[in-house]
């Protein structure tokens, strides 16, 4: 099962665009977003766009994203809200959570920040895709180069029930992907040059992920 996962398009339409022609070079199977889909204004017109590409694509929140836009991905029939939410795809199971707030030196998936990470808890196990917008705490989450801006509980609940995947980004200078215990961490950011990332996964094994970038 191929996997196409990005973060951070911030409804940017060149972005979407590049979006579009990797979804038609790797034919993945779905499309995951790991957050900061639009930029606060007029979320219906980026989820349209979104509906359009001819897959199923799951999404959670990220910090530029309205909570409505959970509401608005009901509407449409490609589109899927992972946030407290199961979905089974070719069967590999997807859990997420949705939000972020960004605070000095950390990240918060949200103001009831433990209770949130127990529910989520709740729908994960060792072969699951678990999809956040922040990365786990001192895991491809470094500011400037020096600062670690992860989520503390994010790398709690990861330590804990080693998902297979995690899928994530936020942090626009830790592109890439490092293994953690028995979890592999994804951060598929399309700040810049960058593209998101296709994994190839299946019921047992390593998955086997590609970092895109442009030249």
């Amino acid at each position: 099962m191929r996997i196409y996962a990005v973060a951070d398009i911030h409804a940017r339409p060149e972005r979407i665009v590049k979006i579009r022609e990797n979804i038609a070079r790797y034919r993945p199977d779905v499309l995951v977003i790991a957050g900061d889909i639009t930029a606060w204004f007029h979320p219906a017109r980026v989820l349209a766009r979104l509906n359009r590409l001819g897959l199923p694509v799951l999404i959670i929140r990220g910090n530029t994203d309205l909570k409505r836009v959970e509401k608005l991905a009901g509407f449409y029939d490609n589109l899927c809200s992972l946030h407290l939410n199961q979905k089974q795809v070719k069967g590999i199971s997807f859990a997420g959570l949705s939000g972020t707030i960004p605070i000095p030196f950390r990240s918060r998936a949200g103001m009831r920040e433990k209770s949130l990470l127990a529910k989520t808890g709740q729908l994960i196990g060792r072969n699951s895709v678990l999809v956040v917008h922040p990365p786990p705490h001192g895991v491809l989450d470094q500011v400037m180069g020096k600062y670690n801006a992860g989520s503390k509980g994010i790398y709690r609940l990861v330590e804990q029930k080693q998902p297979r995947l995690v899928l994530c980004g936020h942090i626009h200078e830790a592109f890439g992907c490092v293994r953690l215990a028995d979890s592999w961490i994804v951060n598929c950011n399309m700040a810049g040059h960058r593209q998101g990332s296709i994994v190839d996964i299946e019921a047992h094994g390593n998955p086997e992920i590609r970092m895109l970038e442009a030249g």
